[in-house]
């Protein structure tokens, strides 16, 4: 499952992490050539100011997912 999603600030990159370490399933941000683990909170401040998509297993709910990406935006 992909969605894009647009980082625009520090506080929204730490609001991605947070919500990544509370969900049950594995959580990616890519951009570009870039695949990083959500839960790493010190990769993920590379993404400021970028589009990136939020990436997670085909196995995973889709309402589950969709409801994670919008906490996300």
């Amino acid at each position: 499952m992909v969605r894009e999603i647009e980082i625009k600030d520090g506080s929204q990159i730490e609001k991605i992490n947070r919500l990544a370490c509370d969900t049950p399933f594995e959580v990616w941000l890519s951009s570009g050539t870039v695949m990083l683990d959500a839960r790493s909170l010190l990769g993920l401040f590379a993404l400021v100011g970028k589009k990136a998509n939020v990436v997670a297993e085909d196995n995973v709910n889709p309402r589950a997912f969709n409801k994670l990406v919008n906490k996300m935006i």
